[in-house]
């Protein structure tokens, strides 16, 4: 971890224009759980569906999308990079770095509003609130981990991380079961699955595939980045 860089790259996330992407979806969840919840209409199965369809599957990947690119891809792009480059820091301790910051963003955008979203939802109900907190939690730092090497892999990571995360999760997921199982939301809704008792929640990835996979993803997603970075030449990066 390197504190220099992680400051800077918190002050450019948390600039006018990406704080406001980054507060605008989990407002609109916790006003829909509000509006739920005062309507009376937040029973087990419709607040499941709200955590999982909006929160787990849409929320979540967007946000870890805006984070994972937008903490190191910029820098590429303009190549501001090169200063870091130059500067005698290990590659590895660079992507963790921003790595890091990419969780915490999740965590403060997205996990943090999925509790308070499922607690106005259900309470303490079936353990659902803390059961999807969790499972966001674990799917961020994978999805984390994927965007931030698709941002140093490619210039295009942003077209490539939202036809994932829209068109093979979403879109070929409801149509497709080995799509489902290649899918870092089925991963962390199978941790979901297993920590809550409401029967709405149900994934189609086992709880022994799940967890190793999203470990796999994880490490090798943060060990393509470094490797990436450390082939990027200053020229490059200009």
């Amino acid at each position: 971890m390197n504190s220099t860089i992680a400051m800077i790259t918190f002050r450019a996330m948390l600039g006018r224009r990406r704080a406001l992407l980054l507060l605008g979806l989990p407002l609109v969840l916790l006003v829909l759980a509000a509006v739920l919840r005062y309507t009376g209409n937040n029973d087990l199965d419709i607040s499941a569906d709200v955590l999982q369809k909006f929160g787990l599957a849409t929320l979540l990947p967007l946000l870890a999308l805006i984070a994972g690119t937008g903490v190191i891809g910029p820098e590429i792009d303009d190549g501001q990079i090169m200063y870091v480059l130059t500067k005698p820091i290990p590659r590895q301790v660079v992507v963790l770095t921003k790595l890091a910051v990419a969780i915490v963003l999740v965590a403060v955008f997205a996990v943090v509003p999925t509790l308070l979203a499922g607690m106005v939802l259900t309470g303490s109900t079936a353990g659902m609130a803390p059961a999807f907190t969790v499972g966001v939690l674990v799917g961020g730092v994978t999805y984390s981990a994927v965007f931030v090497a698709l941002a140093v892999a490619s210039r295009n990571a942003v077209t490539i991380g939202l036809l994932y995360a829209l068109v093979w999760e979403s879109l070929l997921g409801n149509f497709a079961p080995g799509a489902k199982s290649a899918s870092i939301q089925q991963w962390a809704l199978s941790v979901t699955d297993a920590m809550t008792s409401a029967t709405p929640v149900k994934s189609t990835v086992d709880l022994a595939v799940a967890v190793p996979l999203l470990v796999v993803v994880s490490l090798g997603g943060t060990l393509l980045a470094a490797y990436r970075l450390r082939s990027l030449s200053v020229a490059h990066a200009e």
